[in-house]
C-alpha cells in the first residue's frame, strides 16, 4: 500500500514529534486531540523544534515551511477516517486506546492501517478489538521523536506481511531505523530499560546511594548520556510505573515488581519534568535532587 496521508491521535510530546517527522518526510498529516489548546501548543512546539533544526543547518528553511503547511489539526477524531495510516499516540491506558479505535472504525477506509505508539500494551489484544487485526501493528517511536533514530515495529499475532512492509517503508522514508519486535510485554527497548530504571529507584529506596550519586555513577561509570533517575523524570514516572506494571502482570515474574518508592512518587503527583518535580525539583534555575 502506498501511504500518503497520516492521521495522528494525540498532540502531546509523542504525537507532535511524530507529526513533525512525518510532515518533514513529505507526508500529509492530520493531528487530533480533545483540546484545541493542546493542538495549538503542539503546533508551536513543532515550529520551535523545526526552527532549531534550521538554525543548526539540519533542515532547509523551505523544507520547514513546507512541513508546517502539511500539518492540519482537528478536535474531531473521526476526521482522521480517510487517512491511509493512523498512529494512535494517546495516554498509555488500554481502555483509552480501545475507545479511540472503536470510535474510528466506522469512518475508516477498508485499506486503512491502524497502529499504536504504545510502549508496552499488547498489540494483539488491541488489534482483536478492531475489524482489521491483520492491518494493525505497533509503531513505537522513541522520545524525543525528531532526535531518536529507532522505531520499534511490533507485529500482533494476526498482522500480515503487507502491513509490516508498508510501515517499514514509512520508517525508511523518515530516515530512521526499524527494529522488528515480537508482541511481548514492553517489547525490546522498555523490556531492558525499565527494569534498569526500577533497579535505580530500588538503589535509592534502600539507601545505597542518593539521586546525585546514582546518576553520576551511571553517567561516568557506564558512559550513559543521562542518569537513570534523570531519564525517568524525562520519560515521566507515571509512564515508568505503568510499564513496570505491564511487565509484572504480563510476565508474572517478581523481578519486575515496581519499587514502592516509584509508586509513592506517582501517588504524590511527582511525575518528573512534566509536573516540575520527580527525582529532581525543576522549579528553580537548576534541577535539584529531591533525595
Amino acid at each position: 500500500m502506498d501511504i500518503q496521508t497520516i492521521g495522528i491521535v494525540g498532540a502531546g510530546q509523542m504525537g507532535n514529534g511524530i507529526a513533525h517527522v512525518m510532515a518533514l518526510a513529505g507526508y500529509d498529516v492530520q493531528m487530533t486531540d480533545i483540546s484545541d489548546d493542546a493542538l495549538q501548543a503542539a503546533m508551536k512546539t513543532i515550529e520551535g523544534n523545526l526552527s532549531r533544526q534550521v538554525g543548526r543547518g539540519k533542515v532547509a528553511e523551505a523544507d520547514m515551511t513546507s512541513a508546517m503547511a502539511r500539518i492540519t489539526t482537528t478536535t474531531t477524531l473521526t476526521d482522521l477516517g480517510p487517512s491511509d495510516l493512523i498512529i494512535e499516540a494517546a495516554t498509555e491506558r488500554e481502555t483509552v486506546k480501545q475507545a479511540i479505535f472503536e470510535d474510528l472504525l466506522p469512518h475508516l477506509k477498508p485499506e486503512t492501517i491502524l497502529t499504536s505508539n504504545t510502549s508496552s500494551i499488547s498489540i494483539t489484544r488491541l488489534a482483536s478489538r478492531t475489524d482489521r487485526p491483520e492491518k494493525f501493528m505497533g509503531f513505537h517511536f522513541m522520545n524525543p521523536v525528531p532526535v531518536m533514530q529507532l522505531v520499534e515495529l511490533i507485529r500482533g499475532i494476526a498482522t500480515d506481511e503487507e502491513t509490516f512492509k508498508a510501515c517499514k517503508n514509512v520508517v525508511d522514508r523518515l530516515g530512521k531505523t526499524a527494529a522488528s519486535a515480537e508482541d511481548f510485554p514492553a517489547f525490546i527497548v522498555n523490556r531492558i530499560l525499565m527494569p534498569m530504571i526500577n533497579e535505580a529507584v530500588y538503589t535509592l529506596y534502600e539507601g545505597v546511594g542518593n539521586v546525585q550519586s546514582i546518576d553520576s555513577s551511571m553517567k561516568l561509570g557506564a558512559n550513559h548520556p543521562m542518569g537513570p533517575l534523570e531519564l525517568a523524570d524525562f520519560i515521566g514516572l507515571d509512564t515508568c510505573l505503568a510499564i513496570m506494571n505491564v511487565l509484572h502482570d504480563g510476565l508474572a515474574d517478581t523481578k519486575y515488581r515496581p519499587c514502592p518508592l516509584l509508586t509513592k512518587y506517582v501517588e504524590a503527583g511527582w511525575l518528573g519534568r512534566k509536573s516540575q518535580r520527580g527525582f529532581y525539583d525543576y522549579r528553580g534555575d537548576m534541577p535539584v535532587p529531591t533525595r
